[in-house]
């Protein structure tokens, strides 16, 4: 389980967000998408405690990112690509962190096979392409077989192909009993997968429900969306 309950940050004078609360819950996956500016990459970074909230609380399975001991093991996250050195090789890379969280050296070549890079392995990711870097964020995300997965935009420089595979794998994880929170501007991608969704805007929650419920009286997801966060541009 994801938790968050009423999360507060300022910038200054400037308030970032108010009063953020919301759940992802296991066995599902749970859409959460607003405007740009919104406050998603805010929440999910207090969340995985890269920065720190005003008040308010975020736990995975009811512990802070902080205090979790090998954190990999319990949430794998993905936030602005894969993070690694450009001088580095991405198995040199996923090798480090496995190292860095207990994570046995098998499941670096498991996960690259799972994305779609074992052929690249031995590349630096210097040289990898927008989508590549993509999938090494995921293959990093993956790398301690976590319970629970926090996407920002993963589907970003994927193909049509690459945005069905990771489509699919998502779908299979929370199937799996899996949490995942995927933060993603597709309206088409999260209206395939997603079971629930989260609706920020203005750093305040505009709405939480199903799917089902938060389409209801609207012809789409994207036409919901709007219906939310449009009155308050």
């Amino acid at each position: 389980m994801i938790d968050i309950q009423g999360i507060t940050k300022h910038h200054g004078s400037r308030e970032i967000l108010h009063d953020v609360s919301f759940r992802a819950a296991p066995g599902a996956v749970t859409g959460f998408v607003g405007p740009n500016g919104a406050g998603k990459s805010s929440t999910l970074r207090i969340l995985l405690g890269l920065h720190r909230a005003g008040a308010g609380r975020a736990t995975v399975d009811g512990v802070p990112y902080s205090r979790l001991r090998r954190p990999l093991r319990t949430v794998g996250a993905m936030l602005d690509g894969a993070g690694a050195h450009p001088s580095r090789t991405a198995r040199a890379y996923l090798a480090w962190v496995a190292a860095s969280n207990g994570i046995p050296r098998t499941r670096v070549d498991e996960c690259l096979e799972e994305v779609g890079l074992a052929d690249a392995a031995r590349r630096r990711v210097g040289t990898f392409s927008l989508g590549m870097g993509q999938r090494l964020g995921l293959a990093t995300a993956l790398l301690g077989d976590p319970p629970a997965l926090i996407l920002d935009e993963p589907v970003n420089g994927l193909d049509p192909q690459g945005v069905r595979w990771i489509r699919d794998l998502l779908r299979r994880r929370a199937d799996d009993g899996g949490t995942i929170l995927l933060s993603s501007h597709l309206m088409s991608v999260l209206a395939e997968i997603a079971d629930d969704i989260v609706v920020i805007a203005d750093g305040r929650i505009r709405a939480t429900g199903t799917l089902n419920e938060i389409v209801a009286g609207h012809a789409t997801l994207e036409d919901a969306f709007f219906s939310l966060t449009e009155a308050l541009r």
